[in-house]
C-alpha cells in the first residue's frame, strides 16, 4: 500500500487537547473504530521503566474528550503525492520555509507514533492558504525538477518515468487542485488542520 497522506480539518481547541493527550488524535484519524483511541490511550497509560522500578504509574489524563463539531472531521487524501508536493511548495524533502512548509515540517507534532501527526493552528492554515493562492499552478510546474526530487529520495520515486507512460507530474498537479480547494475551504470556516503521514 505505501505510505499515504491525508489533511484533516479541525479546530484550534481540538488541537490543544492532541497536543496535551496525544491519544486523542486517533479520534480524528479513524473516528469510527473506537478501538484506536483505546489501544493508543492503553499504550500511554503505561508506566515507564523507572516508573515501574519505583512504582509510579501515570496519571490518568484528564483532559476533555475530543469530540468533533460541525466542518470538522473532513479531509483531503494526498495519496502518494504528499512527498512531490511538498517538494514543490518548498524545493526541499523535509524542511523548507513557513508557511509552505506545512505538509511535512509546519505547525507542530502529536505524539510519538510510528505514523507522522502535525497539526496547524486556523492562523497557520490561514497563511498556507494565502501562500498557495499566490503561486500559480505554472510555477508548481516549473518547480518540477525529476532528477533533483529522486536525488533528494522524494517518495515514491517515480518522478522520472515517461510522461507518455506515467504522468508523474500531472498526478501530482491534480492533487495539487485538491489541496488547494481544501486550504480555502478550511481557512474560510477558521479551522486548523492535523496532517497524517503514514
Amino acid at each position: 500500500m505505501g505510505m499515504t497522506g491525508e489533511l484533516i480539518s479541525v479546530s484550534d481547541e481540538n488541537i490543544e487537547r492532541m497536543l496535551k493527550d496525544p491519544p486523542q488524535v486517533y479520534r480524528v484519524v479513524c473516528p469510527d473504530d473506537p478501538r484506536a483511541y483505546e489501544e493508543a490511550r492503553h499504550e500511554a497509560d503505561k508506566p515507564s521503566l523507572l516508573g515501574r522500578i519505583f512504582g509510579r504509574r501515570p496519571g490518568l489524563n484528564s483532559a476533555v474528550d475530543l469530540e468533533l463539531t460541525r466542518n470538522e472531521g473532513n479531509s483531503c487524501f494526498l495519496d502518494k503525492a504528499w512527498h512531490g508536493l511538498h517538494y514543490l511548495l518548498t524545493g526541499t524533502a523535509w524542511k523548507g520555509k513557513p508557511p509552505l512548509n506545512f505538509i511535512l515540517a509546519g505547525g507542530r507534532q502529536v505524539g510519538r507514533y510510528v505514523e507522522t501527526y502535525r497539526v496547524l493552528t486556523a492562523a497557520e492554515v490561514a497563511a498556507a492558504d494565502e501562500a498557495l493562492g499566490g503561486l500559480s499552478d505554472e510555477e508548481l510546474r516549473n518547480r518540477f525538477r525529476p532528477k533533483d526530487m529522486l536525488k533528494q529520495d522524494i517518495y515514491p520515486e517515480i518522478w522520472n518515468r515517461n510522461p507518455a507512460d506515467d504522468d508523474a507530474l500531472g498526478y501530482l498537479m491534480e492533487y495539487a487542485a485538491d489541496l488547494r480547494k481544501f486550504l480555502r475551504t478550511v481557512a474560510g470556516h477558521h479551522l486548523g488542520l492535523l496532517v497524517s503521514i503514514g
